[in-house]
């Protein structure tokens, strides 16, 4: 989490956009995908490491069954995350919808 803003701030110090403002500047847009991609990067690591649990693609070493599998904790991440920017240089709120399950409940996956 330390590194990604140095790492945007060095993109920002050193981005070399070529081109003009006359036509398409692709070069523009790859430069823009570049800082979107470095806001989603701190917005990511923010989640995964709010998230005390292994749960899909996301696994944390420290949570895991003795086996080594994915160990979720559904009674306290049962919830979509929607994270709202809260302004410049302050860190994002988290809104949270709870998830209702009827018919299919979560369970703990074993590849064993």
């Amino acid at each position: 989490m330390r590194r990604i803003p140095e790492l945007r701030a060095e993109f920002w110090r050193n981005v070399n956009v070529p081109g003009s403002d006359a036509d398409f500047n692709q070069a523009l847009e790859y430069a823009g995908r570049v800082a979107d991609f470095m806001e989603f990067a701190e917005l990511l690591c923010t989640d995964a490491l709010h998230r005390r649990e292994s749960c899909g693609g996301h696994f944390r070493e420290e949570f895991q069954t003795p086996d080594g599998e994915a160990l979720r904790n559904d009674a306290a991440f049962s919830y979509v995350a929607a994270w709202e920017f809260a302004g410049a240089n302050q860190p994002p709120k988290l809104n949270k919808e709870p998830l209702e399950f009827e018919y299919v409940h979560p369970s703990q996956r074993s590849y064993v």
